[in-house]
């Protein structure tokens, strides 16, 4: 791929095109061993060595990072309030990342983190009916009835049911724990599916989304980046129809 020399530099977090552009025609870029100083210089990304301040700037277009989202941060790119899920990443070099979907503020678990547009799109596609793996405490006895509502689909207020989703009991009492499979991303749709057998969720965390799982390695506000394995598991299931 070739793109603008001042591009390359800013995609990968060096500052801002107009910062990059006065570093370039100050020499303080070089590619293949020689100082350019147009900032509009093509660059093969796939072959060119491009050294920035003497060090070298290896070109990545897309980054993949596995987020365990701690409770008490949004699933945002930019909040003046609050502390984002980006706020977390601090070796990212890209500063065009976003989140996958939105966990709650409340909410803990499974979040990636990206910058390619199409698999987010087709992760999130309803039409595509991803599985999303939640466990959950409950307020309330969860019960076999429970399970058949849940696999028939909820009227949660919308104007569709939900799809069938798969809940599993791990314990019912006062306080029940549970595991739930659903294929859609509704607002706040694990909470509503619960209020509307008459519960309530107390606490909520993503374990599952498609074929990636969450590291259990990684603590609440602990991220890595992607295997090559998971992301080409993300890519086949992205092509799935």
């Amino acid at each position: 791929m070739k793109i603008r020399l001042d591009k390359y530099l800013a995609d990968m977090g060096l500052g801002t095109r107009s910062q990059i552009k006065k570093d370039v025609r100050t020499g303080s870029v070089s590619v293949n061993g020689t100082a350019v100083c147009r900032p509009d210089v093509k660059i093969d990304t796939d072959k060119d060595q491009v050294l920035f301040q003497g060090q070298p700037v290896i070109y990545e277009e897309y980054e993949y990072y596995m987020l365990n989202k701690p409770a008490g941060v949004v699933s945002a790119t930019e909040d003046r309030r609050e502390k984002t899920v980006l706020d977390l990443i601090r070796e990212r070099r890209r500063n065009d990342l976003f989140p996958v979907g939105r966990l709650d503020k409340d909410t803990e678990g499974l979040l990636l983190i990206t910058n390619d547009g199409k698999l987010a799109h087709n992760l999130l596609s309803p039409g595509r009916h991803v599985d999303k793996v939640y466990f959950a405490r409950i307020k309330g006895k969860v019960t076999e009835r429970d399970v058949i509502e849940f696999a028939r689909g909820l009227d949660i207020g919308d104007d569709k049911p939900t799809f069938p989703a798969k809940l599993h009991i791990y314990s019912s009492g006062k306080l029940s724990e549970i595991r739930l499979t659903i294929r859609e991303g509704r607002f706040h749709q694990v909470k509503r599916m619960f209020q509307a057998v008459g519960k309530e969720v107390i606490f909520l965390k993503r374990l599952q989304m498609g074929t990636l799982v969450l590291d259990e390695k990684l603590h609440p506000g602990e991220y890595r980046k992607l295997t090559e394995e998971e992301v080409k598991n993300l890519c086949l299931q992205e092509k799935k129809p």
